[in-house]
């Protein structure tokens, strides 16, 4: 698999203890990275997977179902919806 080159530029602190360093550093040899490279590998999948459970919303097959019919079946407003958009306007 051919590299490309990656200008990196931002810079991210991070401590640790000698044997955590020591441990990233052997780690990182036996894949032939460097650190850096080693710990973003193993970092941005994990955050890119935290982004999308966080971003995602999954519902079950009934909640899905009942998206769809409000979407196709909006209901009749309520007057404190109608109040609320009396007063947006207003203020426009």
């Amino acid at each position: 698999m051919a590299r490309t080159a990656v200008n990196r530029t931002d810079r991210i602190e991070l401590r640790a203890t000698r044997e955590e360093k020591r441990l990233l550093a052997a780690a990182a040899a036996h894949e032939r990275l460097d650190v850096t490279g080693f710990i973003l590998r193993s970092a941005l999948p994990a955050a890119r997977d935290v982004l999308d459970r966080a971003e995602r919303i999954v519902l079950s097959e009934r909640d899905s179902a009942r998206v769809l019919d409000l979407l196709e079946n909006p209901p009749e407003p309520t007057p404190a919806l109608l109040a609320a958009a009396q007063r947006r306007a207003a203020r426009t």
